[in-house]
């Protein structure tokens, strides 16, 4: 047989045929002390070894201090600030920050903390990470499935009707958002304020801001999607990542995580509630 036909299951850091694959690819599997490709024979008697080597971290570490919401050896949340971004090319990532802030995971498979979503570069708020191979595999799998629960919060323009979905084709996808407004204030510029509670159906880029724009409620801040003579300046964008809800992969406790709204909301919406 080839070998990934046959070694589908023997290796629990690679138990799919894809990981598999990716593996004997990556150079990682050996038979008989030789490296093995994906049109290598097993016969039978052969020792087939797995050997992943330890994730290096990069020499220039970008120093930023981050809050962590939870962490345990599989995966953490960390609170994302605005005005950086989560990965990419750029040096100044939070992908690049999170082996200073978080503990090395003591499992076999455990890797460079990678976070598994994105939010834009002026969000704010709670930002899920993996530790280890099988916990990244398991978390966008996750996300995959939708079984991944998502609460923003947003400080919209206008008059809005209380609650709404909205739904629309972005970039050629379906997408839903829902929202409910939570609380209220009238503003001289703006006529009303509105904090919006937010929850996704869907993950596209830019969606709850292109979905509110869409129906002529712009987040407050928003340079984008922003309604000429209404865009606010120097404050940032009023979008921030409240909470994330979804079964642990592993413990397959339930975990609902939290991050506070920032100061700057408080603000606009004084008083003694709970948001």
């Amino acid at each position: 047989m080839r070998l990934p036909d046959y070694a589908i299951g023997i290796f629990l850091l690679a138990a799919t045929k894809s990981s598999l694959r990716k593996a004997v690819k990556k150079g990682w599997v050996t038979v008989d002390n030789i490296i093995a490709t994906t049109a290598t024979f097993v016969n039978g008697g052969e020792c087939i070894k797995l050997t992943i080597p330890v994730a290096k971290e990069p020499k220039r570490k970008f120093v930023l201090p981050l809050e962590v919401l939870y962490e345990d050896e599989h995966l953490a949340v960390v609170h994302k600030p605005a005005g950086v971004l989560v990965n990419g090319n750029e040096f100044k990532t939070i992908a690049n920050a999170l082996t200073q802030n978080l503990l090395l995971s003591p499992l076999q498979d455990a890797t460079i903390p990678q976070p598994v979503h994105r939010l834009d570069y002026p969000t704010t708020g709670a930002l899920l990470v993996g530790k280890t191979s099988s916990s990244i595999r398991a978390l966008n799998r996750l996300f995959k499935n939708k079984e991944i629960e998502k609460t923003y919060y947003a400080v919209t323009i206008g008059v809005m009707k209380p609650e709404g979905r909205i739904s629309s084709d972005i970039e050629g996808k379906k997408s839903f958002s829902n929202y409910v407004i939570v609380d209220t204030v009238p503003s001289e510029r703006f006529t009303q304020l509105n904090l919006v509670k937010l929850t996704p159906e869907t993950g596209r880029r830019h969606q709850l801001r292109i979905h509110l724009a869409s129906i002529g409620h712009p987040i407050l801040g928003d340079k984008i999607y922003g309604v000429d003579g209404l865009i606010l300046f120097g404050k940032g964008l009023y979008l921030h990542a409240c909470a994330l809800r979804f079964v642990h992969p592993f413990s397959n406790e339930s975990l609902s995580i939290k991050s506070d709204l920032p100061k700057r909301f408080y603000k606009i919406f004084k008083g003694d509630k709970a948001y």
